[in-house]
């Protein structure tokens, strides 16, 4: 569904996307891990064309994502922050509706509401959240709210950026269970950037490492930790000493 061929970012003098090569297949879970400063979230800003590559070629469904009906593309997509960014003047359900309040997909307000509600159901969290505030639930419960607004609208295609960051060992399980659960259960396409090695083991069919600009391993997830592949191994091991250089 999603291919990158020879793309290439750089900004001023760095160079961050050094030619990725990457297919991401319908219907699968693709999880891009690396380190801080990779350029893991310039390659999915990439995908969504907030950031223009200055060469190569980013696709989906064939079709070159720079070019046809912005509006149509970007419906295709739901997303959940890694800071959860939701909307502090707004109660959950109007965050959870917010796409479908405005612009193409926009509904009835009192259907939209029922969708949030629906949606705030299956991430676990009870109607009476609905009418809160953001600032009135634990970061847990906010990480629900996300999800919930990234999948309000039926994407096809989900991104999810750092999902666990900043969640206790339990409740990143929660997290990771609930986004396995939706992306099988919806049939959509998953692209998740982390560092987090139990998500990955959790939510992906495949993994990418990104490294010094380019895709250094790819593969299915069972094959990981039999990569034979230096890099990978180090970053799966969390060690200090390998060819990847820590900063110090």
């Amino acid at each position: 569904m999603i291919a990158l061929s020879d793309v290439h970012k750089t900004f001023g003098s760095n160079a961050v996307l050094k030619g990725v090569n990457l297919t991401i297949e319908s219907g699968t879970s693709m999880v891009i891990i690396g380190g801080s400063g990779t350029g893991k979230s310039v390659l999915l800003k990439s995908v969504l064309g907030l950031v223009h590559p200055d060469s190569g070629l980013i696709t989906l469904d064939g079709k070159d994502v720079t070019k046809g009906d912005r509006d149509a593309f970007l419906a295709r997509f739901g997303m959940l922050f890694q800071g959860g960014a939701l909307f502090d003047s707004l109660t959950v359900w109007q965050n959870v509706a917010f796409r479908l309040l405005r612009g193409s997909l926009k509904r009835p307000k009192s259907e939209a509401r029922e969708i949030a509600i629906e949606k705030l159901r299956r991430v676990g969290l009870k109607p009476d959240v609905a009418d809160r505030f953001p600032a009135e639930l634990s970061g847990g419960m906010q990480k629900r709210v996300g999800l919930a607004r990234a999948i309000a609208a039926e994407p096809e295609i989900i991104f999810f950026d750092e999902p666990t960051t900043g969640l206790d060992p339990i409740m990143s399980g929660v997290i990771n269970d609930l986004i396995r659960e939706i992306v099988v259960e919806m049939g959509a396409t998953a692209m998740t950037i982390t560092h987090d090695m139990t998500s990955v083991r959790a939510i992906a069919d495949h993994v990418a490492m990104l490294h010094g600009g380019v895709i250094q391993w790819t593969g299915p997830v069972k094959d990981m930790d039999q990569s034979g592949d230096p890099y990978l191994d180090q970053f799966i091991a969390g060690r200090a000493e390998g060819p990847i250089e820590a900063v110090r």
